[in-house]
C-alpha cells in the first residue's frame, strides 16, 4: 500500500482561491515533487516565471514540481505521469469551478491501472467566505463540493464580519459536519493540512465522529426527519440555536451516522449496502464506515462514492477496542428511515 502515490482532488468555485493555493504549491520551496493537473492553463494563471520548460502539456516548475493540463482524459495524463523519471510525492488534480468532484474521485476506484499506482488522499474544497451563502442558494454544484469534501478551506475570511463568518460556517456544517474546516486568508495554510491527509485512507476512517457533533445536544441520527417540513420561505434552511451557536439543517443535503454495538451479519450487510447504493446511488455522495462482523476478528472498512463501493479487512481488532460498527452517509434527500431500518436488519 505504501508505495502508492497520494492524489488530492482540489475543487471549489471560480475565484474562491484555488489558483492562489496551486501557485503556492508550485512555487514554495517545500522540497517535495508535486504534479499538479489543471483543467486550463489560461484559467489558472500559473505565474510564467515559475515555468522552466515545457513539452506540449507538461510544464516544469523551478521547485521541481510539474504542471499539466487535462485536455484529454485524466487516466491518460496519470499514466503519462507515472512513466516519468523521478516519481512524485503527490499528485493534485484541480477540477473546474463548476465541476462535481465525484467522477474524478471515482476514477481512482474504477481504473485498475490508476488504482494500482495511486490512491485517493482527500477531496479539498476551497470556498469563498463572502460569496458562499449566495452560491449555496443558486448553485447545486457549490453544495455538492461542500458535501463531498474531506477538507474545506473557508477562504477570504478577511472580507467578512465575524457574524457573517459564523453564519457561513454554520451553513457549511449543516451540509457537511465531517470535513476538517480551516479558515484562511489568501489560501494561507500549511500544505500538510491540505496534502497527505489520508482522509480516504481506511486507517483514518474513524475520524468520522467529529467533536462538532459531540455534545451539541442535537440528535443527528434523525437529522433527516426534517425532510417533510417543506414550504418554508427562508430558502429551505432551519436554524437551531444552541447556546448562541446557530445550527443549520440543509433541507436538501443531509449527513447521517449509524452505529451498532452488536455485530453485523456479513451475509445480510453486503447485499443490503449493494442494493442501497444501486437504488440511492445518485443521492449518496459519500459513504464510509467501519464494521464488526459476527465471528470475524478483523475490522472491515469500506467507503463509497455514489454507486461505487470499495472495502476490505483492515487489521485485527485490538483486545481493548470496542467492537462497534459505524457508518456515515452524506447525500441529498436521503431516505433516513429506510436506511436506518435496513441497517438494523443486518445485525446478527
Amino acid at each position: 500500500m505504501t508505495d502508492k502515490i497520494p492524489v488530492t482532488v482540489l475543487t471549489g468555485y471560480l475565484g474562491a482561491g484555488k489558483t492562489t493555493l496551486l501557485n503556492r504549491i508550485l512555487s514554495e520551496p517545500h522540497g517535495k515533487k508535486y504534479a499538479v493537473i489543471v483543467n486550463e492553463f489560461g484559467e489558472i494563471g500559473i505565474d510564467n516565471e515559475l515555468v522552466v520548460g515545457a513539452d506540449e502539456e507538461v510544464f516544469e516548475m523551478n521547485n521541481g514540481c510539474i504542471c499539466c493540463t487535462v485536455r484529454g482524459d485524466l487516466v491518460r495524463i496519470l499514466d503519462g505521469l507515472m512513466r516519468r523519471k523521478g516519481k512524485f510525492d503527490a499528485i493534485i488534480v484541480e477540477t473546474t469551478g463548476l465541476a462535481d468532484p465525484a467522477p474524478v474521485a471515482q476514477t481512482f476506484f474504477i481504473d485498475e491501472n490508476v488504482g494500482r499506482r495511486t490512491k485517493l488522499d482527500a477531496v479539498v474544497t476551497v470556498a469563498d467566505a463572502k460569496w458562499l451563502n449566495e452560491r449555496l442558494k443558486d448553485a447545486p454544484e457549490a453544495k455538492n463540493q461542500i458535501a463531498f469534501a474531506d477538507v474545506i478551506l473557508l477562504n477570504k475570511t478577511d472580507l467578512v464580519s465575524a457574524e457573517e463568518l459564523g453564519e457561513v460556517e454554520a451553513r457549511i456544517r449543516g451540509i457537511n459536519p465531517y470535513a476538517r474546516l480551516h479558515k484562511t486568508e489568501r489560501a494561507k495554510i500549511p500544505l500538510g493540512e491540505v496534502l497527505d491527509r489520508n482522509a480516504f485512507d481506511l486507517d483514518r476512517i474513524l475520524d468520522i465522529e467529529p467533536a462538532f457533533l459531540a455534545g451539541d445536544g442535537h440528535d443527528h441520527e434523525h437529522a433527516h426527519d426534517h425532510d417533510h417540513e417543506r414550504g418554508h420561505d427562508h430558502d429551505h434552511h432551519h436554524a437551531h440555536h444552541h447556546g448562541g451557536l446557530k445550527h443549520y439543517h440543509d433541507e436538501e443535503m443531509q449527513s447521517m451516522s449509524l452505529k451498532s454495538d452488536q455485530p453485523l451479519d456479513p451475509d445480510k450487510f453486503f447485499p443490503w449496502i449493494q442494493d442501497l447504493v444501486q437504488k440511492e446511488g445518485p443521492n449518496i455522495l459519500r459513504c464510509k464506515g467501519i464494521l464488526a462482523f459476527k465471528g470475524d476478528d478483523q475490522r472491515f472498512v469500506f467507503q463509497g462514492v455514489h454507486m461505487i463501493l470499495d472495502g476490505d479487512h483492515q487489521r485485527p481488532w485490538n483486545k481493548d477496542e470496542k467492537r462497534d460498527s459505524r457508518i456515515v452517509f452524506i447525500g441529498r434527500n436521503l431516505p433516513g428511515k429506510t436506511i436506518t431500518e435496513g441497517f438494523e436488519s443486518c445485525i446478527a
